[in-house]
């Protein structure tokens, strides 16, 4: 498999995309880090219903072609492109031909890229495709080769990478938030999620900030491109996949993880990763 920048893709990763059910679909999770997620995927027909993601998620097409609809309009992504998509946006995923198509994607933490942006309010990126040339090599093979071991060290590089890149592409629309307290803010982020399974009453979040709901609303957004209350969500919908993949069944992994059933955790599973729990399990390897 040979990608049009030239480079030939190694062959573990080919290796990642084996078919795993009878459509030929799917989901093979890479080597990450704090922060970090990567995955190789192979869909057909139409992969993902719409759906919306806590983190900044930049993937790169390697073969066939990639159609979403993001933001109100229908998007293209050939083999050699990349698209970049914000926090908390809604898109969806589908085959542009009956051959299928396949991608790698890097997950980033938001909160990664602001700490290496100086705390400023995050970049938004209103063109999602993007030429992978526009992207460092680097950055580029960090989202291809997702079985590359990662330290701290070269996790820490990524997300320098990839903060640069959000930045140099950034729309340049939010100055208007003017400064964030982002130690206030941390400290709601941080105890929510070490207890997302946990329904915080908004007095206690407001007390443990120091700022009104308001505040605390629009500031959560800004620092983190995401609501509170869907923060906790996704945060809930981690510990789903976590158990999931240990081998727990739906019903007890959705009441470990705080909801009211399991109809209530693949609602939110769906739509914060456009396929139900059990597809999602059936594919991911």
């Amino acid at each position: 498999m040979v990608d049009t920048l030239g480079a030939k893709l190694p062959g573990r990763l080919e290796r990642s995309c084996e078919r795993t059910d009878q459509g030929g679909d799917s989901i093979q999770i890479g080597r990450g880090a704090a922060g970090l997620e990567r995955l190789a995927a192979h869909f057909h027909g139409r992969a993902f219903a719409p759906h919306r993601h806590d983190t900044y998620a930049i993937g790169l097409t390697v073969s066939g072609v990639q159609t979403f609809r993001y933001r109100g309009e229908a998007r293209h992504c050939l083999p050699g492109e990349c698209h970049v998509l914000h926090p908390d946006e809604l898109h969806d995923g589908a085959a542009g031909t009956e051959a299928g198509f396949g991608y790698r994607m890097l997950y980033l933490d938001p909160c990664l890229v602001q700490e290496s942006l100086g705390g400023r309010p995050l970049p938004f990126v209103a063109e999602p495709v993007v030429a992978a040339r526009r992207l460092p090599r680097e950055l580029v093979s960090a989202i291809a080769d997702i079985e590359e071991e990662l330290d701290p060290l070269a996790a820490a590089e990524i997300v320098v990478l990839a903060a640069n890149v959000l930045a140099d592409l950034e729309h340049c629309a939010s100055a208007k938030h003017g400064c964030l307290d982002l130690v206030a803010l941390s400290r709601v982020r941080d105890t929510m999620a070490a207890e997302p399974q946990r329904q915080h009453r908004l007095e206690a979040l407001e007390r443990l900030s120091g700022l009104d709901r308001w505040e605390l609303a629009r500031g959560f957004r800004a620092a983190f491109g995401i609501s509170p209350s869907r923060f906790r969500t996704m945060r809930q919908l981690d510990r789903v996949r976590r158990e999931i993949r240990s081998g727990a069944g739906l019903a007890d992994a959705a009441l470990g993880a705080g909801f009211a059933d399991q109809a209530h955790m693949t609602r939110h599973f769906k739509r914060a990763y456009g396929l139900t729990p059990a597809r999602w399990a059936a594919i991911t390897g």
